[in-house]
Parts: structure tokens; sequence; C-alpha cells
């Protein structure tokens, strides 16, 4: 039954931007200043019907909103059991459901007075809609990227590119998705008297998961509407998401969150060869990135690597909203391996003629091993959160084109 009384978004996050005992802002003093500003212009933005309709606007014409959900009739019938839906968010301009906060952050800089967007981003999709957010509002923009990300994703830096981004190379550490995370935040600190960070996820200090969820939130009010017309008024069963910050999980668990008879999974990258970036299912509490959240650590307390096939997925950490889910145990947590997002991969792009991202393609892994064992009166609704043109050439190098592997 859905929950009466203020939703789970007027009670999350609290003034100090807590989410239960996750949240908050743990970074140095001297950057409260900017994140105050921020708080207070995200508030001036929300209650402003102009640039409401502007953004409503943007989300029609530039975005190609509303994205349908669809059956994917194929693979449901294959498997047996439970029927798959998925939330179509690969075909928003870009590729991704990350223009969904991009364009809500490019208008709040606008509103803000600032000229530059900053970023960092994991497989490129991010980087992309910053990219193409910034040069529709006219905005200078500037991506951080891993080295070994801005090598396995050249396709992507070039599209930035060829959008008027400025993309820095990150090479410390794993050169990977948190390196480039703190890049990103640097730069920030030294040009936020005319730049706005729009972070790539639901992660962060506050304001950041706040606003990032609000914007996403589009995800869940459209997939709640579509689910119920073209169900006669059913809800989905089971609703699915990855996770590595959280921003296509929280985008579409917005709009069945109050509905405890439907039931929320975190599916995370178990990677191969024991090496994962399974935060919910390995990590404790900790900071990271301004915030108290879950992160992945070592014995001595130090951040751990991270491994997956999918590079928006390299993340040692989880949006502090989601951690707070899995407390409360509101969400269910589980895991894939990389051979199984890859056969989910093959599978989805051979039996129903679309290519999803390898991010992606971990819920759908998991939504096809679900829908095995529950009965075909269930349906399950899956965040098919981008496409993979980015990863065809990555994964025909490394797996092939064997058939066997759908």
């Amino acid at each position: 039954m859905p929950h009466l009384g203020p939703s789970h978004d007027q009670r999350y996050p609290d003034a100090d931007g807590y989410f239960g005992e996750f949240g908050g802002n743990h970074y140095p003093p001297e950057m409260r200043a900017a994140l105050d500003e921020l708080a207070a212009g995200y508030r001036d933005l929300r209650a402003s019907p102009e640039l409401q309709r502007e953004l409503a606007a943007v989300r029609i014409g530039l975005q190609g909103r509303p994205t349908p959900v669809h059956h994917l009739a194929n693979i449901s019938k294959r498997v047996g059991g439970a029927h798959i839906y998925v939330k179509r968010e690969d075909l928003n301009h870009t590729g991704a459901h990350k223009i969904n906060h991009c364009v809500g952050f490019a208008l709040l800089a606008r509103a803000m007075g600032k000229r530059k967007l900053i970023a960092e981003t994991g497989a490129g999709q991010h980087g992309v809609a910053l990219a193409s957010a910034a040069a529709y509002f006219g905005l200078e923009c500037e991506v951080h990227i891993g080295a070994t990300d801005a090598d396995k994703m050249s396709s992507n830096v070039g599209r930035m590119r060829l959008l008027g981004a400025q993309v820095v190379p990150v090479v410390a550490g794993q050169s990977a998705l948190t390196e480039a995370s703190e890049s990103a935040f640097h730069a920030y600190v030294e040009q936020h008297a005319h730049a706005l960070y729009a972070i790539g996820s639901a992660i962060g200090p506050h304001p950041f998961p706040q606003i990032v969820r609000d914007f996403q939130s589009v995800v869940g009010r459209e997939a709640r509407e579509q689910f119920l017309s073209i169900t006669d008024g059913a809800l989905p069963d089971h609703v699915v998401a990855c996770v590595a910050g959280g921003s296509n999980a929280m985008g579409l668990y917005s709009g069945f969150v109050d509905d405890t008879d439907v039931a929320l999974y975190a599916v995370e990258p178990l990677g191969a060869s024991g090496q994962h970036a399974a935060t919910l299912t390995f990590g404790r509490s900790g900071t990271l990135h301004g915030a108290r959240t879950v992160v992945l650590q070592e014995d001595d307390g130090a951040t751990a690597p991270v491994s997956s096939v999918a590079s928006g997925l390299v993340y040692p950490g989880i949006g502090p909203e989601i951690a707070m889910l899995q407390e409360s145990g509101r969400i269910h947590v589980d895991t894939v391996s990389d051979d199984e997002a890859v056969g989910a991969f093959f599978r989805t792009s051979r039996s129903e003629g679309i290519i999803p991202a390898l991010e992606s393609s971990h819920a759908l892994a998991f939504a096809i091993r679900l829908a095995a064992h529950r009965p075909s009166s269930e349906r399950i609704l899956v965040n098919l959160s981008g496409r993979g043109d980015k990863d065809v050439d990555f994964v025909l190098a490394k797996y092939g084109a064997d058939p066997a592997a759908s």
C-alpha cells in the first residue's frame, strides 16, 4: 500500500542534508559558502514557475522526452515467468538518463550568473550530456575523465570536444571515475566564483544528492504514469536499476518508493576474479567526496580499488539516499558479474534490437534472473539507463561476436 502522509521526497533530506545517518556536508569550511550559495540558488529555481516551464520545454525539445516504457516481449517469452518492461532512457538525446540533471544544472548555472559548468565522467555519458547542455545554454564546459576511461570511451571524448567542452584526462590512482571526481571538485574549488559543479550522480555533499534526485525524478514520474496506462491500472511488482552513485536508480525509484507493495532492487557490479565495485554488498560506513555514506574500504580505512566492465559503475561509494534505503530495508541489493552483464548485453541486442549500455546490462541481467523465478502474473520494470553504442568496440574486441554469449 502507498505511504500515507508526506512523501519520501518531502521527508528527505532533512534541513542539514541528511538521509537518516547518511549525507550531510563534510567538505572543508572554506567551501561552505559556495555550497550554501548553490542550495539557495536551487531553492529559487524550484520556486520559479518561469524556470520550471523552461525546463519542461527543454525536456521536450532538446531531450526528446517523454521516453517510453517498452515490453521486452521476446526475452520475456524465452525466459518464461514474470514479464520484463524497460524505461527507455537510452532514447534521450545523448543516449542516457544523464541529460535529465545536466539541463537542470545548466539552467541553475545561468540563473545564478555562472558562465561555466565543471563535472566528472566515467563512461562519458555524463560528459557528453553536460557538453550538450552547456552548448545549448551558451556556457563553457570542463569535463574531467580518468585516462583509462578516456582511452576506453574515445568516441565519447570526441563527442565532448566536438560539442565545445574542454576534456581533462586524469592520470592519478586508477585513472577512473573516483579520481575524475576528485579532480573535478578541486577545479570547482578554484573556479567556484564563476563556475558551477554539475556533479554526475546523486553523490557528494548537500545539496548535490537532492538536486540530482529531483532532476532525475522525471524518470519515475513518467514511468509510473505510463505503466499504469499500459497495464490498466497495475503498478510493477518489481523495479530494478543498476547502482554506483545512484542517479538513474533514484530517478526511477522516485516514482515508486512510497508504494510499499512495489519491491525495489539495486544491482551492483560484481566484476570478475574477485575485483568488483559492489559497495552496498561489501562496504561499510565512511565518508567519501564530502558525504557520509557506505564506502568500499581496505582494512586500514583507505578507499579500496574497484573494478567493473562498465566504466560508469567503477565507483567505491554510493549516494547517501541509496545507503539510507538499504539500511531501512526498502531496497533489495544483488550483484551481477561482468560475464552476466555482457551476456545480457548480447541477449538484449539480438532478441530485442536494443543495444543497452553495459551499466544498464547489469540491471537487465538481474531482471532476467529474477523473471525466471517469478510467476507470469508479475511484472518487472527496469531502468534501461543508457544505450550501448559507446561499448560496442570494447565488447567486440574483448569478447568477440560469439552468439553463445547471448
